[in-house]
C-alpha cells in the first residue's frame, strides 16, 4: 500500500486534531508529509472537553502504541438534573472523553515535530497538472503532490473552494469552562463524576462532564468541563460582547482570562439563578471561563484537484452532536482510504471521496441545527430523548 505514495509529498495546514490524524494517515500510505499550523506557539493545553466517538479514537485503537485509557475518562450514565440537583432522568450510557489538549499531544507524540511548523499561515495555492504549491504569509513556499486544509473554521482554504460560504450564526453563543473536581463540593462530586450531565432550562441547556487534567486522568487531576448555550442577539449586543479585554474584537471565540469582567459576572448570576444547584456551582468555580460563538458553515466543495478540506475547515457544525472532532476524523480516515484504493492516481482519489464526505456533512448539519433550536427557540430539548443522543451518523451513532 505505501509504494503507490512512496516520494510523493502531502502538506496538511493546520496543526490541530484533525490535521495531525490526518498527517499520521497520510504517513502512513507512505507520503512525506509536512504540517503548517497557523498559531506561533505550540497549542497544548488549548480547548475543553471532547466526548470521543469510534471514529475519533480509531487511530489509537487501530495504529498507535498509546494506550486510549491513558488519554481518556469514562461515564457510565447520561442524565438531566432538576432545579433541587434531583434526577429527572438517567439512561445506563457509557462515554468516554478526553481534553483538547491531552489528545492533541497524543497524536503530536506519534506524529512527532520534526516535520510540524508553527507560524505558518497559508494564504493562497497554485495548482499544476502534477503539483500544488502552498504560499504562506512568511514567504515561504511549499510544493505537494496533495494539499490538506484542516485549519478549522477560518480556514483561508474554503474560499479557495468554495467563496460563497459565509458563517451564519445561530442566535447563540456557548460559555465554556473547566474546573478542578477536587475542587467541588462531595455533593457535586458524587453527582456528577459518573455521567454526561445536562440541566434544561427554558431557552437554554448546559451539559457537564469529567475530563483528563493537563496531569492526568486521577481523581486529583481530572477536571470538570462544561458548555452552557445562551441566546445573544445578532447586532449591537453580540458585537460587545465580542470584545475582549485588550480591545480587539473576536468572530469564533474568545480566549480564557480575556472575555469582560461584567458578562462574566452576569452570567455566573444567571446560573445561581437559572441551573441546577450542581452545575451551578461549576459554572461559578470556574476562574477563566470563555465564550465559543455558535455558527454554522458549509461548503459546497471538498475537493479541486490535489487540495481537499477536511473537518470544520470544510463543514463547522454546532456541538450538539459532539461529533465535531469525529467528523474530521472520518473524513480523514475516508480520504486515507479513497487513497489506497486510487493506485497513485490523487485527483481521481480527491473525485471518489468528496460526494460522500459532503452527505456527511449536510446530514450532520441538520441535525445539530434541529437539535439548537429545540433547546434555544421551541423548548422542546425533553430529557431522555433518544433522538438528541450524541453521535456522528445519527443518534447513538
Amino acid at each position: 500500500m505505501t509504494s503507490r505514495y512512496e516520494g510523493a509529498r502531502a502538506a496538511v495546514i493546520g496543526g490541530s486534531i484533525g490535521g495531525l490524524t490526518t498527517a499520521l494517515l497520510l504517513r502512513d500510505l507512505g507520503f512525506s508529509v509536512e504540517v503548517f499550523e497557523r498559531t506561533p506557539t505550540p497549542l497544548d493545553g488549548r480547548g475543553g472537553g471532547i466526548v470521543l466517538q469510534p471514529d475519533t479514537v480509531r487511530w489509537f485503537t487501530e495504529r498507535s502504541t498509546q494506550s486510549l485509557d491513558a488519554l481518556s475518562t469514562a461515564t457510565e450514565y447520561v442524565q438531566y438534573l432538576g432545579r433541587d440537583n434531583g434526577i429527572v432522568h438517567r439512561d445506563r450510557r457509557r462515554w468516554t472523553h478526553t481534553s483538547w489538549g491531552t489528545f492533541y499531544r497524543g497524536l503530536l507524540a506519534d506524529f512527532g515535530t520534526d516535520h510540524y511548523h508553527l507560524g505558518e499561515f497559508a494564504c493562497g495555492v497554485a495548482q499544476e497538472a502534477e503539483r500544488a504549491t502552498v504560499r504562506f504569509v512568511s514567504g515561504r513556499r511549499a510544493e505537494a503532490e496533495l494539499v490538506v486544509f484542516a485549519d478549522g473554521i477560518t480556514s483561508t482554504g474554503r474560499p479557495l473552494l468554495d467563496p460563497g460560504a459565509r458563517l451564519e450564526y445561530s442566535g447563540y453563543i456557548g460559555w465554556r469552562g473547566t474546573v478542578p473536581e477536587h475542587e467541588l463540593s462531595g455533593t457535586t462530586r458524587a453527582l456528577l463524576g459518573d455521567a454526561i450531565s445536562y440541566s434544561v432550562v427554558p431557552h437554554s441547556h448546559i451539559t457537564l462532564y469529567p475530563i483528563p487534567g493537563e496531569r492526568g486522568t486521577g481523581p486529583r487531576e481530572r477536571l470538570m468541563n462544561y458548555v452552557w448555550y445562551r441566546n445573544v442577539p445578532a447586532g449591537e449586543e453580540l458585537a460587545e460582547m465580542l470584545i475582549d479585554k485588550r480591545g480587539f474584537t473576536g468572530t469564533v471565540s474568545l480566549h480564557p482570562g480575556q472575555v469582560q469582567d461584567r458578562y462574566v459576572e452576569d452570567m455566573r448570576e444567571a446560573a445561581s439563578r437559572l441551573l441546577a444547584p450542581a452545575a451551578a456551582e461549576v459554572v461559578a468555580a470556574t476562574e477563566h471561563p470563555f465564550i465559543q460563538v455558535v455558527s454554522d458553515i458549509r461548503s459546497t466543495r471538498m475537493a479541486d484537484g490535489r487540495v481537499a478540506l477536511i473537518g470544520d475547515a470544510a463543514a463547522a457544525a454546532r456541538p450538539h452532536a459532539a461529533a465535531g472532532t469525529a467528523k474530521a476524523a472520518a473524513d480523514a480516515w475516508a480520504l486515507a482510504d479513497a487513497l489506497a484504493a486510487a493506485d497513485g492516481d490523487i485527483p481521481a482519489a480527491l473525485r471518489k471521496w468528496e460526494p460522500g464526505q459532503l452527505e456527511l456533512s449536510a446530514r450532520l448539519l441538520e441535525r445539530v441545527v434541529a437539535m439548537g433550536e429545540r433547546s434555544q427557540i421551541h423548548n422542546t430539548w425533553t430529557p431522555g430523548d433518544p433522538s438528541l443522543r450524541f453521535g456522528l451518523y445519527g443518534p447513538g451513532r
